[in-house]
């Protein structure tokens, strides 16, 4: 019997699977595999975070921490920040952060330092997959020669891919157990078997011809979301200028049954992947001497929103005789999404800045951030209760479920909206919406 045809039995058995990265993405899927019937071991560089899973205190909601705690009592997950307890494992999965350095230029050494870590303990019949978000390209230049140094040889004694994160934050209809998986081996081998594992946690596998394509599936999905964003971003500016309401105009022509998809503007772009994914790929790019016009287009009209929105501010409160120095302003959540405490991004966290910079008096609710650190490095603390009446506006950056919009806009004197939140309540005049 060959190593990949003896890993396969492994796989579609009770194997051993190592999970690098606890974090958003890793932990979900550490969750998600224990359940499946696998033994799963979590490795992570922060001690607090390992003692926590291990405690089965999880910090995602995604995670329930009954559930957590059920797999840790029963031996199906566990926590180390110790490398070699992957050596046992049967498949190794990489979820590591893939920031941008201070000049927009990827960052993959989190990528690296797995990389290095796990080829401290590689053996034959392992298989290694690559979740972290990168450019197209990583698999390939970064880990095969690492890997491949302790002389063991890809597709015959170990087994290489990659397999695009495609967790949404929050999403309870579209969890991680129900969203297609998309993998690509680099080799036909390695491909069979990547696949026989993410079948143990989903119902549809997607293989593409090599890690290459699934790298560059994971860039087009969050540059197509970034591109149409930015797209009604601007819509919104155009349609505020002559009097419009981007809103329904949105609306409407959702109701067309082909050749539309309905996409909402925002006050920016939020979370780790919009902002970050669209410049892995035009540095990607641009070293084959290609500029990615859209790209940049895009980019530029989403980082300019939180600017555009405190204009909105000095805009309503300029036109009801009041200066932005000095207003009492409250905003209404600063996670990047909906019900999530999720901050990383967040375009709340530049706009607090900027109107602080402006000498206005800014104070914030969010029901799921009870502290936050902005942009400029300026803590805060969530107020207690929403007091809207005590401000002299009241900004909506995030439609967290638990407000209540028709008290809120009954109570403030002023709301801007950014999310289209208080559609459909009274007292519309009170209301600026982007």
């Amino acid at each position: 019997m060959t190593a990949a045809a003896r890993l396969r039995e492994r796989l579609v058995g009770q194997p051993i699977i190592g999970v690098i990265g606890l974090g958003y993405v890793g932990l979900p899927l550490a969750v998600a595999f224990a359940d499946s019937g696998a033994t799963v071991i979590g490795l992570d560089a922060d001690a607090r975070r390992v003692a926590g899973v291990n405690a089965g205190a999880s910090f995602i909601e995604d995670v329930p921490s009954a559930t957590l705690q059920a797999l840790v009592r029963d031996g199906r997950l566990a926590a180390t920040g110790e490398v070699e307890a992957l050596k046992d494992a049967d498949a190794i999965v990489i979820c590591v952060p893939t920031p941008l350095g201070k000049s927009k230029e990827p960052d993959i050494s989190f990528i690296i330092a797995a990389a290095d870590a796990v080829a401290t303990i590689i053996r034959a019949g392992q298989l290694v997959v690559l979740e972290s978000t990168t450019y197209p390209g990583t698999t390939q230049e970064i880990l095969l020669p690492r890997l491949q140094a302790r002389g063991l040889t890809v597709g015959e004694d170990f087994f290489l891919a990659f397999s695009p994160e495609r967790i949404d934050p929050g999403n309870r209809k579209w969890t991680l157990r129900d969203i297609p998986k998309v993998v690509g081996g680099l080799t036909p081998a390695c491909r069979e078997l990547v696949a026989a594992l993410y079948a143990r946690i989903t119902p549809r596998v997607v293989p593409v011809s090599g890690p290459e394509t699934a790298e560059m599936v994971k860039l087009f999905e969050n540059t197509f979301r970034s591109v149409n964003i930015a797209l009604v971003n601007e819509f919104a500016i155009m349609c505020r200028k002559l009097g419009i309401s981007v809103w329904e105009v949105v609306s409407a022509a959702a109701t067309k049954p082909f050749g539309f998809m309905p996409f909402w503007p925002g006050p920016g772009l939020g979370g780790h992947c919009l902002p970050s994914d669209p410049y892995y790929l035009s540095w990607k790019v641009r070293l084959e001497g290609y500029e990615p016009r859209f790209i940049t287009f895009a980019d530029e009209i989403n980082r300019h929103m939180p600017t555009y929105v405190v204009q909105l501010i000095t805009d309503a409160l300029n036109d009801r005789g009041r200066a932005v120095r000095g207003a009492r302003v409250l905003v209404l959540g600063v996670a990047y999404k909906p019900d999530v405490s999720d901050t990383r991004d967040s375009p709340a966290l530049e706009i607090i800045d900027t109107l602080l910079g402006k000498g206005a008096r800014v104070e914030y609710h969010d029901p799921h951030v009870p502290t936050v650190s902005t942009v400029r490095g300026v803590a805060l603390t969530s107020c207690p209760a929403v007091r809207p009446a005590e401000h002299d506006v009241v900004l909506i950056l995030t439609a967290h479920a638990a407000y209540d919009w028709p008290t809120i806009v009954a109570e403030a004197p002023l709301v801007v909206d950014t999310r289209n939140a208080t559609a459909g309540v009274r007292d519309a005049e009170r209301v600026i919406r982007l």
